[in-house]
């Protein structure tokens, strides 16, 4: 069979990279649920009819504290959910004790002190550990890693640390808050086990999928559906040759996202402001002037209405001394490829990645110099939904997120459509540049029923 050429299944080590929990995304996505869906997971067990005290002194159900608090501090419900049942297993426990209630989050009771440690009780009660708890996450560890870099115990993407005896190279801001929040592998391990049991998706991050009745195609991105608005949108960012067909139904079980309406790197004015998109990231012009200075036509930016463009983020202003703000790849004389964006220089580390990502663009070279002028930033990766296999193992990977996911069976292969043509064989080098990420296998749809009593 193809398959058994093709691939193998991966061990169980592949089932868990500590240095990869979840995507900064998923930590923040304050409306990742809504009420009801929260609702419906706490159907599991005690918590579907638990009322408690907010921190505003009123009684309410839990589900309605846990989204409040979701909305307040800006830390995705599924995140809340996922550390209530790993802390105090208060999601399926059918007769959790009161202590369990009063510690729900765990928050405040360290390696050294128990539920009884005078200073810690300011923080008991269901509400109060659940608002503590993500106000923690957000304004304490993550606004920690942009403001100064890492957080308060000196954890940070892009190093090496110490755990539990084990080096673990932690890859995002996410899961260095969550080791600074829990200093342990194992608990970590068992907040991946559960997020992803409760609400892994059936198609990865980066999977392009297509409407059989409407034709519409459709970005899948943390869990979300976001519809193309044009083709030259689609085919700025990804491989057409990629879409996979599905029923309506299929995309009618996620929530809207984003559209993506426009090609990356377009010039978007509403009239007050002039944008460069960078991906999802709207950069402003400092003036129009600057826009000449840097040698964009006035005529170029599409006119639009700043509705239009709700719900970006906007990122750091654009001036006259910006450089290469719109990309450029170079070559060093020696040979190796980079790709400078907004004053740092990215590795293109192998042939596989630049024929992926920028097999259109013409290299300009320089010498090491000139390029070493440029901080370093992290290398570039092949784009999400992109299957790939070394070509010194039958292990196929999707790529998602910027990680390399083991896919576990050859049922998993065929049941999300993908093709074996569309496998590119890289590098060992290549598949190296890209972090390990959880082994990719269909979910079991979690019964997530009201009850009736």
């Amino acid at each position: 069979m193809l398959f058994t050429i093709m691939m193998t299944f991966p061990s169980s080590v592949f089932a868990f990279n500590p240095g990869w929990l979840i995507s900064d995304g998923d930590m923040t996505d304050r409306f990742a649920l809504d009420l009801g869906v929260v609702q419906q997971v706490l159907s599991r067990g005690t918590l579907a009819h638990y009322i408690s005290e907010d921190i505003d002194g009123r009684r309410r159900y839990a589900s309605d504290i846990i989204w409040r608090a979701a909305q307040r501090n800006g830390i995705s419900p599924k995140v809340i959910l996922t550390m209530l049942q790993k802390e105090q297993s208060l999601v399926e426990d059918p007769n959790p004790e009161q202590s369990q209630f009063d510690w729900a989050m765990g928050y405040a009771v360290c390696d050294d002190c128990n539920h009884s440690t005078p200073s810690i009780q300011r923080f008991k009660g269901f509400g109060k550990q659940i608002n503590s708890a993500t106000l923690q996450l957000a304004e304490g560890y993550l606004a920690d890693l942009v403001s100064v870099g890492q957080t308060i115990v000196g954890y940070r993407p892009g190093r090496t640390f110490a755990i539990d005896g084990e080096s673990v190279y932690i890859e995002n801001d996410a899961t260095a808050a969550l080791y600074t929040y829990t200093p342990h592998i194992l608990g970590n391990e068992n907040f991946v086990k559960i997020y992803n049991r409760y609400f892994g998706q059936d198609y990865p991050t980066g999977t392009l999928l297509q409407d059989a009745d409407s034709g519409g195609v459709f970005l899948i991105s943390q869990g979300k559906k976001r519809p193309f608005l044009s083709m030259t949108a689609l085919v700025s960012r990804y491989n057409p040759d990629n879409i996979i067909p599905v029923e309506s139904g299929v995309l009618s079980s996620y929530p809207d996202g984003l559209p993506i309406a426009w090609p990356n790197y377009s010039l978007l004015d509403t009239g007050e402001t002039v944008y460069l998109l960078v991906g999802d990231i709207l950069r402003p012009f400092a003036s129009r002037e600057t826009l000449r200075d840097l040698g964009f036509s006035p005529d170029e930016p599409l006119t639009i209405e700043p509705i239009e463009i709700a719900g970006y983020d906007v990122g750091r202003l654009i001036t006259s001394s910006s450089q290469y703000v719109n990309g450029l790849l170079v070559q060093h004389v020696g040979g190796t490829y980079y790709y400078i964006e907004d004053g740092k220089r990215h590795i293109v580390a192998t042939e596989d990645i630049r024929q992926n990502r920028y097999a259109d663009r013409m290299a300009v070279v320089m010498t090491g110099d000139e390029i070493s002028q440029f901080p370093e930033g992290q290398a570039i990766r092949l784009r999400d939904g992109t299957l790939m296999r070394s070509e010194d193992s039958p292990i196929v990977y999707v790529v998602s997120e910027g990680t390399k996911r083991p896919i576990v069976s050859e049922s998993t292969f065929v049941q999300i459509g993908w093709d074996w043509n569309d496998v590119t064989v890289v590098s060992p080098e290549t598949i190296l540049v890209h972090p390990l990420g959880s082994a990719f296998e269909l979910t079991q749809e979690v019964e997530f029923e009201v009850s009736d009593s």
